[in-house]
């Protein structure tokens, strides 16, 4: 299904994105992910202004699509009408591969009123796993052979009859009320997935323990949105995930050991359909605390990026940003700041010409993206230095001392921002930065190696563009 052309039901409501800026009365709005321009006619920014007031979108194909379009910008984000799917109408799905103390305790707090599967991936001991399901009251499905977590889904979901399957990890704890929110969202016909947040469910005082109650790699936040490649929510891990039975075609590849949550949920936006990031709803996630384990999993998670790069092409560089400030901030770590805000500079009197077109007042407009621009370039500049690039970065900082400073810039800028935006940390500011450039560093080494195994190196290329795409904006109702 392309969700493009299909209308938002009308008892929906919209809730406006944070970042949403109305402009010219109303009649031209800025704002979604990646940021753009939207021009409306009279009518079209009369009903945003009524959605945004908290009216529903109402009869009417036009005004549907009009509500399709913001929310495939990432300008608004919808609000399911009251009512949920029938919790019959769900099979739960559970990989389960020993571990079977944390299987009892994810089955107990799944709720009842709904068939639950646990796929047994060929546990060594397959009693305890049995003995759990049974003190659930689930079925068990055991497979022969081990092949990993996407296997086991698939098994699952072959096995089940429900117009929708929620996949849940066996080491997830979901809180109360968890499915609800997510299934409202299916009274959208153009929604083929629907994700929770996924929180810690670590306990004790330990600094890795800590660390991931807060800024675990699994946590997408409290900001609803889209999920698609380039956009504020790029994926969702299925530790926690509900998908439309109809949807969910050859499912998960299972020759992915990692990452295949991330090439399924692409693979679902690359045929047109819509995956909802619901924050309402939380799961909490038994994290690995323990230094050895952890940062093998960080590592294993890199080592997934080379081969999503080659099911995915153009889909996960290095880094993707404007070439003038990927130019600017080169300019600067060169030694020539000068250059790089008269690159800055040029560039905004690009924008501006280029936004004399949506609005009568182009350069503050045109300023304020510039900026704003440059500025987040730089964040992802130096998180890709640390991230991806440091294997070629320290050496080349080691060999040239001017590039010492650019480097030492890159490895604390961008973790001062991201503590910064969190709110502090209760592990104070340089623990808390320590544990983030590990995280970073066993991230990268995962990256070189999945990049060496599968000959390619994608994911350490990044990709720059010159010109806004589709004139910075788009024409609608």
């Amino acid at each position: 299904m392309n969700s493009a052309r299909t209308p938002l039901p009308a008892g929906f409501r919209l809730r406006p994105d944070a970042g949403l800026a109305p402009l010219e009365d109303g009649r031209v709005l800025l704002g979604g992910a990646p940021a753009r321009i939207m021009r409306l006619t009279p009518d079209g920014a009369d009903l945003v202004e009524r959605w945004r007031g908290g009216a529903p979108v109402g009869p009417g194909r036009a005004a549907g699509l009009l509500a399709r379009r913001l929310l495939e910008a990432g300008m608004m984000h919808p609000v399911p009408p009251e009512g949920a799917t029938d919790p019959s109408d769900v099979t739960i799905v559970v990989p389960a591969y020993g571990r079977a103390r944390q299987l009892a305790r994810c089955l107990a707090g799944l709720g009842t009123g709904h068939p639950v599967i646990v796929v047994d991936d060929a546990s060594p001991d397959p009693g305890p796993i049995a003995e759990a399901a049974a003190g659930a009251g689930a079925r068990v499905i055991r497979r022969r052979a081990n092949g990993g977590p996407g296997a086991a889904r698939n098994t699952g979901a072959r096995a089940a009859r429900t117009p929708f399957i929620a996949f849940v990890d066996s080491d997830c704890v979901p809180g109360p009320g968890w499915l609800a929110p997510l299934l409202a969202h299916f009274a959208d016909p153009a929604v083929a997935a629907a994700a929770p947040r996924i929180t810690s469910h670590v306990t004790g005082s330990g600094v890795l323990a800590r660390y991931e109650a807060e800024c675990s790699a699994l946590d997408m936040g409290g900001v609803p949105g889209i999920v698609r490649p380039r956009s504020a929510v790029s994926y969702v891990p299925s530790a926690a995930l509900v998908v439309r039975r109809a949807a969910f075609g050859a499912g998960f590849d299972e020759r992915m050991r990692v990452g295949e949550d991330v090439d399924f949920v692409w693979r679902l936006a690359g045929a047109g359909a819509h995956i909802r990031y619901v924050p309402e709803s939380v799961v909490a996630h038994q994290h690995r605390t323990r230094l050895r384990a952890w940062l093998a999993r960080r590592h294993d998670y890199g080592t997934s990026a080379a081969p999503l790069a080659i099911r995915h092409p153009d889909e996960l560089p290095a880094l993707t940003m404007s070439g003038w400030s990927a130019l600017a901030w080169g300019l600067a770590a060169a030694g020539n700041p000068a250059a790089g805000l008269a690159v800055t500079a040029g560039g905004t009197a690009l924008l501006a010409r280029k936004f004399s077109a949506w609005t009568d007042r182009p350069w503050p407009l045109a300023i304020r993206m510039a900026s704003g621009g440059t500025l987040a370039a730089g964040e992802i500049l130096g998180r890709t230095v640390i991230r991806t690039w440091w294997p070629v970065a320290v050496p080349a900082a080691l060999a040239v001392p001017r590039l010492r400073l650019p480097l030492a810039a890159a490895a604390v800028g961008p973790a001062a921002v991201a503590l910064r935006r969190q709110g502090g940390s209760s592990l104070g500011p340089l623990t808390w930065t320590g544990i983030r450039l590990l995280d970073e560093l066993a991230y990268g080494l995962g990256v070189w190696r999945g990049c060496a195994a599968e000959r390619t190196i994608a994911p350490l290329l990044p990709r720059l563009w010159w010109t806004s795409k589709d004139g910075l904006g788009s024409r609608s109702r």
